[in-house]
């Protein structure tokens, strides 16, 4: 699903498997300029990426959801498959262990505030790559 937003803003995929927490983390990314693009799996992210990865610029994933693979899992797969895309990963249950993530992907405990996923986007995207509300 695709939200609205500026036609030039960065991309953001969403990865959660719930609903409320995918609608919370598309608001605060839509809040700091992102277009957003939603999946609730991985595999429905590893779709959306394969048709949309030049526009991505940051994946927000889950780490717990259906389908037998994980957030973690996503996330080295979109490190690897398209280094460009910047990635943050959540849980309020798991905690990344040695090579969970790849090299340069930041994590955060749930639950999150706006304030926090802002900082972690900030940190984890190169400062050319900040859409405009993530610059002040």
């Amino acid at each position: 699903m695709t939200q609205d937003a500026p036609g030039d803003a960065p991309h953001a995929l969403v990865v959660d498997d719930d609903v409320l927490i995918l609608m919370d983390a598309t608001s605060i990314l839509e809040d700091a300029g992102f277009k957003v693009l939603e999946a609730m799996n991985v595999a429905q992210a590893l779709e959306v990426l394969g048709e949309h990865h030049e526009a991505v610029q940051l994946l927000f994933t889950d780490v717990h959801m259906p389908g037998g693979a994980d957030g973690f899992e996503l996330a080295r797969r979109t490190a690897e498959n398209w280094p460009h895309i910047a990635v943050v990963v959540a849980s309020g249950n798991a905690k990344p262990g040695p090579g969970d993530m790849p090299e340069k992907a930041t994590f955060i405990g749930k639950p999150f505030s706006p304030e926090i996923v802002r900082h972690h986007v900030r940190k984890t995207l190169p400062d050319d790559k900040h859409p405009e509300p993530l610059k002040s």
